[in-house]
């Protein structure tokens, strides 16, 4: 694991972006923005997953007015998505909004970005720079022939000096492309450029399974590079399982943990209990678990308890019956109904948390 690139630190509300903070967990909500109370509850369930900071689109007029209601009620920095239209980002920058993602080339004219940059100056408002391989500038295209990792920055960096010569440096940059290797290598050479901190992800990654993987590859190579401020993963899916394999990036590199660890076997034809609806059932009820829990759920006894000796607690199934154990060593045994039961008041046991 490489040392942390060294990047300026930002404030998004309360927290803290860059310059040795934590690697942050964010999101994006899907609901419809001009609906304050739809967005709130997806806010609320994104919370309770993890995610500390969270975005919603502001298409339009409407989604502008409704972003006073949502910063209120939101328990996480709010910030607003912009294209285009600088009068929404200066909606939003009033509206109580903790930062703004826009391309300052792409809302107007000079005095348009200068309008923006000097709204969010006056209240603390961070702007984050997104280049996306979708939205690079057309002589840039025809220069490189195609949305090139060299293209990617070379946009950022132009939008990057319009804020710079405004003397504006509260900010973040992304670089996201569908290809993994053009998203790693784009932010590879950024990182040699500027000390802006940097948000990861991959965009269009696509469904859980896939979106996961190369979610997973892009964001982990740059992280144990050290490369890196802030993740979202991108999923055509609930933003929640978003935060959730985030996280799990995130403890899989032991960058940061939350909650419960679930280390599970494969099976094989010596498992004689139902481990799947066993590990799933488990994993459910776990979910709200805050409290950091290394969780084993075996398929047999043979091997068990000994390939899970580094877990805080697990059970390992037999013939109709489990065995319930802590760092390896056995503790009780508990019939096949009893598993899920037995494993989940340990663990309420162990942590103090209701399950």
């Amino acid at each position: 694991m490489a040392p942390a690139r060294k990047s300026r630190q930002i404030k998004v509300g309360p927290v803290t972006v860059g310059g040795g903070a934590p690697v942050r967990v964010q999101s994006m909500c899907n609901t419809d923005t001009r609906d304050p109370a739809a967005t709130l509850g997806q806010i609320g369930q994104l919370f309770a997953a993890g995610c500390e900071i969270v975005r919603v689109a502001v298409p339009d007029e409407r989604a502008a007015e409704a972003l006073p209601a949502i910063c209120a009620g939101s328990p996480i920095p709010v910030i607003a998505d912009i294209h285009f239209d600088y009068r929404l980002a200066l909606a939003a920058a009033r509206s109580g909004v903790s930062g703004l993602r826009i391309n300052p080339g792409n809302i107007g004219g000079k005095a348009k970005v200068r309008a923006v940059v000097e709204e969010a100056a006056s209240r603390g408002l961070p702007i984050r720079i997104g280049v996306n391989s979708g939205s690079v500038e057309k002589d840039l295209l025809e220069h490189y022939g195609r949305p090139s990792p060299e293209a990617m920055v070379e946009s950022a960096l132009r939008h990057l000096e319009i804020l710079d010569k405004l003397s504006f440096r509260d900010v973040k940059i992304s670089l996201k492309s569908s290809d993994i290797l053009d998203t790693v290598a784009a932010y590879r050479l950024l990182a040699t450029k500027t000390d802006v901190p940097f948000h990861l992800g991959v965009t269009e990654a696509g469904p859980l399974i896939p979106g996961t993987v190369k979610s997973a590859l892009g964001i982990g190579l740059l992280l144990f590079e050290g490369i890196g401020d802030t993740i979202r993963v991108s999923l055509t899916r609930d933003p929640v399982d978003e935060v959730r394999v985030a996280w799990d990036i995130l403890r899989a590199l032991h960058l940061r943990a939350r909650g419960a660890e679930i280390i599970s076997c494969p099976t094989c034809g010596r498992c004689q209990v139902d481990l799947f609806g066993v590990v799933e059932e488990v994993e459910q009820r776990l979910r709200p678990l805050k409290a950091i829990i290394r969780v084993a759920i075996m398929g047999c006894v043979v091997n068990g308890p000994g390939e899970a000796r580094e877990a805080d607690v697990g059970v390992a199934g037999g013939k109709k019956t489990g065995i319930l154990f802590k760092k390896g060593k056995v503790v009780r045994k508990v019939a096949e109904e009893d598993m899920v039961s037995a494993l989940l008041a340990e663990i309420a046991t162990m942590t103090g948390e209701r399950l």
